[in-house]
């Protein structure tokens, strides 16, 4: 009878629950073990790639659950090209927020195998997606004006391998359209709901569902609305206990504590 070599065995079985990337699969499943080492996950690890202007965080999945992503915002279309390049390369999959049209424009030649949404300014990149069926979330808009950040946090789900129900353009001015669509998110693992003005939405959507909310207030509104501050504000003093709150047009953010939520079940 053939012996089973234990080594391949424990590196398929990390691969396989989430413990390393495709890509470190078959990097230590192509190197010849050190007789008598013990194979495979280290808990520490400095697998860092130094950039120029940047230092990767390729082991941050593993450790977190939740890969590094990109804050495209203020760096240069060849410093995100770069870096999304260099992530992918290593773990697989990539993801890069708040994009210029000048960063996507790169990305789109540099990268290829980027999708990209100008909309919200977000792209991203998986060789081989895990997918979550048996989860669900939902991501709820109040207005049309908040779809750039409900669609960031909705793409960043995808990516991420969950299938986010949309329900778009149901604010508290027109509460109706609210309530007809509540058995399309009363049973959800988790809600985000994306909301400018005064933010009264997931204060009412909190009322109606007992899983965790996750709000998000848009810089969307008047005057007073001080670029989302009275959103903020708002969200933060839900009458709804257990409501939590992400920073003003953190639709990223949100999607990323719910993957958290979600994993933690």
């Amino acid at each position: 009878m053939k012996k089973v070599d234990l080594r391949i065995v424990r590196i398929l079985e990390n691969y396989k629950n989430g413990k390393i990337s495709a890509s470190e699969a078959t990097r230590l499943l192509s190197t010849p073990a050190t007789p008598g080492a013990e194979p495979v996950l280290h808990e520490t690890v400095d697998n860092d790639i130094e950039l120029p202007d940047a230092v990767l965080d390729v082991d941050r999945e593993r450790r977190i659950g939740f890969p590094e992503a990109i804050y495209a915002a203020g760096k240069k279309p060849q410093q995100v090209s770069e870096i999304f390049a260099r992530l992918f390369e290593a773990n697989g999959k990539a993801l890069a927020t708040r994009c210029s049209d000048e960063a996507m424009d790169m990305l789109a030649i540099k990268c290829p195998q980027a999708n990209i949404d100008r909309t919200c300014g977000l792209a991203w990149a998986v060789s081989e997606i895990q997918l979550h069926p048996s989860a669900s979330i939902a991501i709820i808009a109040a207005g049309t004006s908040d779809l750039p950040i409900a669609e960031e946090a909705a793409l960043t789900l995808e990516f991420c391998g969950y299938s986010p129900e949309r329900i778009y353009d149901v604010g508290v001015a027109g509460i109706h359209r609210l309530l007809k669509r509540v058995p399309r998110f009363k049973n959800a693992d988790a809600v985000i709901v994306v909301a400018g003005m005064e933010g009264a939405l997931p204060s009412v959507v909190g009322g109606l569902v007992g899983c965790p909310v996750i709000a998000v207030p848009t810089s969307v509104g008047y005057g007073a609305s001080f670029n989302g501050l009275a959103a903020l504000l708002g969200m933060l003093n839900s009458c709804s206990a257990g409501v939590t709150v992400v920073n003003i047009d953190n639709g990223f953010g949100a999607a990323a504590a719910a993957v958290r939520i979600i994993k933690g079940l």
